[in-house]
Protein backbone atom coordinates (compact mmCIF):
# COMPACT_ATOMS: atom_id res chain seq x y z
CA UNK A 1 0.00 0.00 0.00
CA UNK A 2 1.33 3.46 -0.81
CA UNK A 3 2.13 5.68 2.13
CA UNK A 4 1.72 9.39 2.40
CA UNK A 5 -1.39 9.44 0.19
CA UNK A 6 -4.12 11.63 1.64
CA UNK A 7 -7.48 9.95 2.16
CA UNK A 8 -10.46 12.32 1.96
CA UNK A 9 -12.73 10.74 4.56
CA UNK A 10 -11.01 7.65 5.94
CA UNK A 11 -13.78 6.75 8.39
CA UNK A 12 -16.44 6.80 5.67
CA UNK A 13 -14.17 4.94 3.26
CA UNK A 14 -13.64 2.23 5.88
CA UNK A 15 -17.37 2.08 6.75
CA UNK A 16 -18.31 1.72 3.08
CA UNK A 17 -15.71 -1.02 2.62
CA UNK A 18 -17.02 -2.85 5.70
CA UNK A 19 -20.54 -2.77 4.27
CA UNK A 20 -19.32 -4.27 1.00
CA UNK A 21 -17.50 -7.08 2.82
CA UNK A 22 -20.52 -7.66 5.07
CA UNK A 23 -22.92 -7.88 2.13
CA UNK A 24 -20.64 -10.03 0.02
CA UNK A 25 -19.33 -12.48 2.62
CA UNK A 26 -21.32 -12.06 5.87
CA UNK A 27 -20.41 -11.08 9.42
CA UNK A 28 -17.80 -13.81 9.94
CA UNK A 29 -15.71 -12.47 7.07
CA UNK A 30 -15.61 -8.97 8.55
CA UNK A 31 -12.05 -8.54 9.83
CA UNK A 32 -9.81 -5.50 10.00
CA UNK A 33 -7.67 -6.98 7.21
CA UNK A 34 -10.72 -7.60 4.99
CA UNK A 35 -11.97 -4.04 5.56
CA UNK A 36 -8.65 -2.33 4.90
CA UNK A 37 -7.99 -4.50 1.85
CA UNK A 38 -11.46 -3.67 0.50
CA UNK A 39 -10.89 0.02 1.21
CA UNK A 40 -7.48 -0.07 -0.46
CA UNK A 41 -5.69 1.37 2.57
CA UNK A 42 -3.01 0.19 4.97
CA UNK A 43 -4.22 -1.63 8.08
CA UNK A 44 -2.79 1.16 10.21
CA UNK A 45 -5.40 3.58 8.84
CA UNK A 46 -8.16 1.74 10.69
CA UNK A 47 -6.18 1.69 13.93
CA UNK A 48 -5.29 5.36 13.60
CA UNK A 49 -9.00 6.25 13.74
CA UNK A 50 -10.33 3.52 16.09
CA UNK A 51 -8.87 2.02 19.25
CA UNK A 52 -9.68 -1.53 18.13
CA UNK A 53 -11.85 -3.43 15.67
CA UNK A 54 -14.89 -3.55 17.99
CA UNK A 55 -14.66 0.25 18.30
CA UNK A 56 -14.64 0.42 14.49
CA UNK A 57 -17.67 -1.87 14.26
CA UNK A 58 -19.50 0.15 16.94
CA UNK A 59 -18.77 3.30 14.94
CA UNK A 60 -20.12 1.62 11.80
CA UNK A 61 -23.34 0.57 13.56
CA UNK A 62 -23.81 4.01 15.13
CA UNK A 63 -23.23 5.70 11.76
CA UNK A 64 -25.85 3.52 10.10
CA UNK A 65 -28.27 3.97 13.04
CA UNK A 66 -28.02 7.75 12.56
CA UNK A 67 -29.21 7.21 8.99
CA UNK A 68 -32.34 5.52 10.39
CA UNK A 69 -32.92 8.52 12.64
CA UNK A 70 -32.69 10.81 9.60
CA UNK A 71 -35.28 8.71 7.73
CA UNK A 72 -37.55 8.80 10.78
CA UNK A 73 -38.04 12.52 10.34
CA UNK A 74 -39.27 12.02 6.78
CA UNK A 75 -41.71 9.29 7.83
CA UNK A 76 -43.13 11.34 10.70
CA UNK A 77 -43.48 14.32 8.35
CA UNK A 78 -45.69 12.13 6.13
CA UNK A 79 -48.16 11.50 8.98
CA UNK A 80 -51.63 12.72 8.15
CA UNK A 81 -50.89 12.71 4.42
CA UNK A 82 -51.11 10.04 1.77
CA UNK A 83 -52.05 6.46 2.50
CA UNK A 84 -51.02 5.26 5.96
CA UNK A 85 -50.35 1.70 4.77
CA UNK A 86 -48.22 2.94 1.88
CA UNK A 87 -46.29 5.32 4.15
CA UNK A 88 -45.45 2.52 6.59
CA UNK A 89 -44.70 0.02 3.82
CA UNK A 90 -42.23 2.44 2.25
CA UNK A 91 -40.69 3.24 5.64
CA UNK A 92 -40.20 -0.41 6.54
CA UNK A 93 -38.91 -1.37 3.11
CA UNK A 94 -36.42 1.48 3.30
CA UNK A 95 -35.42 0.56 6.86
CA UNK A 96 -34.74 -3.08 6.04
CA UNK A 97 -32.23 -2.52 3.28
CA UNK A 98 -29.79 -5.38 2.71
CA UNK A 99 -27.18 -3.44 4.70
CA UNK A 100 -29.52 -3.02 7.69
CA UNK A 101 -30.42 -6.72 7.70
CA UNK A 102 -26.72 -7.63 7.51
CA UNK A 103 -25.97 -5.11 10.28
CA UNK A 104 -28.42 -6.86 12.61
CA UNK A 105 -26.72 -10.18 11.84
CA UNK A 106 -23.35 -8.58 12.60
CA UNK A 107 -24.53 -7.21 15.95
CA UNK A 108 -26.05 -10.50 17.05
CA UNK A 109 -22.96 -12.49 16.03
CA UNK A 110 -20.33 -10.48 17.94
CA UNK A 111 -20.38 -10.40 21.72
CA UNK A 112 -17.69 -7.70 21.92
CA UNK A 113 -19.64 -5.43 19.61
CA UNK A 114 -22.87 -5.85 21.60
CA UNK A 115 -20.97 -5.11 24.82
CA UNK A 116 -19.44 -1.99 23.25
CA UNK A 117 -22.83 -0.78 22.03
CA UNK A 118 -24.45 -1.39 25.43
CA UNK A 119 -21.59 0.52 27.11
CA UNK A 120 -22.28 3.41 24.73
CA UNK A 121 -25.92 3.48 25.91
CA UNK A 122 -27.62 1.56 23.11
CA UNK A 123 -30.51 -0.52 24.36
CA UNK A 124 -31.53 -3.55 22.36
CA UNK A 125 -30.16 -3.98 18.87
CA UNK A 126 -29.40 -0.69 17.12
CA UNK A 127 -31.10 -0.41 13.74
CA UNK A 128 -34.04 -2.49 15.06
CA UNK A 129 -34.49 -0.33 18.15
CA UNK A 130 -34.11 2.82 16.02
CA UNK A 131 -36.72 1.37 13.67
CA UNK A 132 -39.11 0.81 16.59
CA UNK A 133 -38.69 4.45 17.64
CA UNK A 134 -39.25 5.58 14.05
CA UNK A 135 -42.47 3.58 13.63
CA UNK A 136 -43.71 4.54 17.12
CA UNK A 137 -43.23 8.24 16.37
CA UNK A 138 -45.03 7.87 13.05
CA UNK A 139 -47.96 5.97 14.60
CA UNK A 140 -48.24 8.49 17.43
CA UNK A 141 -48.43 11.26 14.83
CA UNK A 142 -51.10 9.33 12.91
CA UNK A 143 -53.00 8.78 16.16
CA UNK A 144 -52.83 12.53 16.87
CA UNK A 145 -54.15 13.15 13.34
CA UNK A 146 -57.07 10.81 14.05
CA UNK A 147 -56.09 8.27 11.40
CA UNK A 148 -55.72 5.43 13.90
CA UNK A 149 -57.66 4.81 17.09
CA UNK A 150 -56.88 6.99 20.08
CA UNK A 151 -56.52 3.79 22.10
CA UNK A 152 -53.98 2.22 19.71
CA UNK A 153 -50.74 1.29 21.49
CA UNK A 154 -48.13 2.78 19.13
CA UNK A 155 -45.21 1.14 20.94
CA UNK A 156 -46.72 -2.35 20.76
CA UNK A 157 -47.72 -1.92 17.12
CA UNK A 158 -44.19 -0.71 16.29
CA UNK A 159 -42.60 -3.74 17.97
CA UNK A 160 -44.96 -6.02 16.07
CA UNK A 161 -44.20 -4.36 12.74
CA UNK A 162 -40.44 -4.25 13.21
CA UNK A 163 -40.22 -7.83 14.46
CA UNK A 164 -42.45 -9.21 11.74
CA UNK A 165 -40.79 -7.19 8.97
CA UNK A 166 -37.36 -8.28 10.18
CA UNK A 167 -38.44 -11.93 10.04
CA UNK A 168 -39.77 -11.47 6.52
CA UNK A 169 -36.66 -9.67 5.26
CA UNK A 170 -34.25 -12.21 6.79
CA UNK A 171 -36.21 -15.10 5.31
CA UNK A 172 -36.06 -13.57 1.85
CA UNK A 173 -39.83 -13.02 1.84
CA UNK A 174 -39.70 -9.29 2.54
CA UNK A 175 -40.84 -7.82 -0.74
CA UNK A 176 -43.11 -4.79 -0.79
CA UNK A 177 -46.29 -6.87 -1.23
CA UNK A 178 -45.52 -9.00 1.83
CA UNK A 179 -44.72 -5.93 3.89
CA UNK A 180 -47.83 -4.12 2.63
CA UNK A 181 -49.94 -7.11 3.75
CA UNK A 182 -48.22 -7.12 7.14
CA UNK A 183 -48.80 -3.39 7.58
CA UNK A 184 -52.45 -3.66 6.43
CA UNK A 185 -53.13 -6.40 8.99
CA UNK A 186 -51.50 -4.39 11.76
CA UNK A 187 -53.31 -1.17 10.84
CA UNK A 188 -56.63 -3.02 11.02
CA UNK A 189 -55.76 -3.81 14.66
CA UNK A 190 -55.12 -0.10 15.25
CA UNK A 191 -58.45 1.04 13.79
Amino acid sequence: MPTGVAIRDPRQQLFDAAERVLLRAGPNALTSRAVTTEAGVAKGVLHRHFTDFDAFLAGLVEDRARAVEARAGALVAAAGTGDLVENLTAGLTDLFSPVAVAMVALITSRDGLRARLRAAGHAGIPVLSHGVRMVTAYLESERAAGRIAATADADMLAFMLIGSAHMHFTSGDGGPETIRELVSTTVVMAA
